[in-house]
């Protein structure tokens, strides 16, 4: 009896020694196994063994996706034909979206290094001498003046000559808050200047009418 109890119990031991003797292989009947045992993915590893598996992952969303809570995206390319057809685009925020105080801080730390606190194209980095090629006087250049505001926003997201893109640093409500902060400035220079403008046409007038006499 006692030999018996013996062989039985130091079959049980060795038994459970077995089962615990490294990690298990089997999913067994686990319940829910994919969360058990799910497949490890690293973040940055290389993408070659999910090609060879069929599945095309590049780490990018969907071309035309829209993240949750964006504005819809500019429907033009940047080329040629995108930058003709970006006048046909219209600032898609209303009054009620247009936070020009936002958009005047928005400006100042993303344009005004370049542009200028005024929009003269006086910014410090071109002043300081560091950076040679002047910058586009937002409010005295004609240009600039009858630009689109579509094509001002094509040029803030893909960049224009000497211009990087803003796409990256810059939602597209920023933007298009940055276009309407502009040309609200462009607006105010341009009324202020008419009155000036009408005042001396007079003077003007009287110096010739003051030469004949």
């Amino acid at each position: 009896m006692k030999k018996t109890l013996f062989v039985t119990g130091t079959l049980a031991m060795m038994v459970a020694m077995i089962s615990c003797g490294g990690p298990r292989k089997e999913e067994g009947r686990v319940y829910m196994p994919d969360m058990a045992y799910s497949r490890a993915y690293e973040t940055y590893a290389s993408t070659e063994a999910l090609d060879k598996a069929g599945v095309h992952y590049t780490a990018k969303p969907v071309e035309g996706t829209v993240a949750r809570g964006e504005m819809a995206a500019y429907p033009f390319k940047n080329d040629s034909l995108g930058y003709a057809r970006s006048a046909e685009v219209k600032n898609p925020l209303d009054s009620s979206l247009r936070d020009m105080k936002e958009a005047e801080r928005l400006y100042l730390i993303n344009c005004g290094i370049c542009h200028g606190t005024k929009l003269d194209g006086n910014g410090p980095l071109y002043t300081s001498g560091v950076f040679p090629a002047a910058p586009r006087n937002l409010v005295g250049d004609p240009l600039m003046l009858a630009m689109a505001e579509g094509t001002m926003f094509h040029s803030l997201t893909y960049g224009k000559n000497t211009m990087g893109s803003y796409a990256s640093q810059l939602s597209t409500k920023q933007r298009w808050m940055i276009t309407a902060y502009i040309k609200v400035e462009q607006a105010k220079k341009a009324g202020a200047a008419a009155p000036a403008a009408a005042t001396a046409a007079p003077a003007a007038k009287d110096t010739a009418a003051a030469k004949k006499m």
